[in-house]
């Protein structure tokens, strides 16, 4: 797949991940969740049934890995661990949402670097 053509798909999944979990966590919030409080976030949905269980460590595996992850690979890579530590606060939005785009910039810094 053509670099151009994979990070207009990653920027799209971005955008449309930010745009379709969101409006959850609104309602969440609105039925008493507190953002502040991933914690309690990840109690809520493994409650939700065994789906949702699966679901949430599924994705608080992902996000773990991710954490541990993108400061690593930015700092490695010449991006710098700064950009490593703004990508693992964007996860906070949703790591479907911080992911993609961090391959997004990773792929454009990497192609920069290429004579």
């Amino acid at each position: 797949m053509q670099a151009t053509l994979r990070q207009a798909l990653f920027a799209i999944l971005a955008i449309a991940s930010l745009l379709t979990t969101w409006p959850h966590a609104f309602n969440w919030m609105a039925n008493g969740g507190n953002i502040a409080n991933p914690f309690m976030f990840f109690i809520d949905a493994y409650r939700g049934g065994s789906a949702a269980a699966f679901l949430t460590i599924d994705i608080l595996v992902v996000w773990i890995a991710y954490m541990v992850w993108v400061v690593h690979d930015a700092k490695r890579i010449g991006l710098g661990a700064r950009w490593g530590w703004f990508f693992l606060a964007l996860s906070y939005l949703g790591t479907c949402f911080a992911f993609p785009i961090y391959l997004v910039v990773r792929e454009r810094f990497l192609a920069r670097q290429t004579p």
